[in-house]
């Protein structure tokens, strides 16, 4: 393992890495330990050279927006159907939350989207020092004492912050936007589903973004087939992280995901201070 993780990047993604890397990114999209820092993690170890792997990371994303659609399509409808009710109903107060949350995450990337990218290169001090102050994230949110209530028009921007802050590889969105909820006394279910939710414009648009600037194209050394298996490993693997991540946090369990990514963060600042 030593050896693979001290090689060069010499990278041609062939279809079981791409399988490996979608079923990561599916799992960690949705569960609160960072889905970029593992994806980061994830090319050190395959040898993935970052630069030219920016389409595959643009395709797994996408496939992760299809099964967060799959997972919450009634409540999409739901809202779609009242929002075209063009009253200042439920649904359309709700709509405006989410759009409120997306304002910080959308500052950013119009402003600073070149320094964010500077930041996924591979650096595993950076990604460890983030999976650790998601840890903490995740432990304070978990000792915090609940007061149910609905998410406010001041709480989603507040979320929006948490999520501005996860594009930073290491700190997970969900576990930022999860436990910046839960700490505003946000009721369990009702800040997961809005986590899922809030996120599904901000990447639509960057993935566009990256489309119209001229990223995606060029050599990428991806084939047609790695593409397909990535995605639907990613589509497959998030479709039940998703299902899954909402009993979670009803349930209270983020502590152990704390415990996870204390580890992870750990062992990644180990391999950066002693095998680079």
């Amino acid at each position: 393992m030593i050896s693979l993780l001290t090689q060069p990047y010499t990278f041609i993604m062939n279809w079981i890495e791409a399988l490996i890397l979608g079923i990561v990114q599916g799992l960690t999209e949705f569960l609160p330990v960072s889905s970029s820092g593992h994806l980061e993690i994830g090319k050190v170890i395959l040898g993935v050279n970052a630069e030219k792997s920016l389409i595959f990371t643009v395709v797994v994303h996408g496939a992760t927006v299809l099964s967060t659609v799959v997972v919450f399509w009634k409540d999409i409808f739901v809202l779609f159907k009242g929002l075209f009710a063009f009253k200042w109903n439920d649904e359309t107060k709700y709509i405006v939350k989410i759009i409120i949350s997306m304002i910080p995450v959308l500052f950013l990337g119009f402003t600073l989207a070149d320094e964010i990218e500077m930041m996924f290169t591979g650096n595993m001090l950076l990604v460890g020092s983030m999976l650790l102050v998601t840890a903490l994230l995740l432990t304070f949110s978990y000792y915090a004492k609940q007061r149910e209530k609905s998410i406010s028009y001041a709480d989603s921007f507040i979320i929006g912050v948490a999520q501005a802050m996860a594009v930073i590889p290491g700190i997970s969105r969900s576990g930022s936007t999860i436990s910046t909820g839960l700490l505003l006394k946000n009721k369990k279910d009702g800040i997961a589903k809005f986590s899922f939710l809030m996120v599904l414009v901000p990447i639509i648009g960057a993935n566009l973004k990256d489309l119209m600037d001229g990223k995606l194209s060029g050599e990428s050394g991806i084939s047609v087939m790695a593409l397909t298996v990535g995605f639907i490993a990613a589509f497959i693997s998030g479709l039940l992280a998703c299902k899954w991540m909402v009993g979670v946090v009803k349930k209270g369990k983020l502590i152990y995901f704390a415990i996870y990514c204390s580890i992870i963060g750990i062992m990644a600042i180990s391999y950066q201070l002693f095998f680079v």
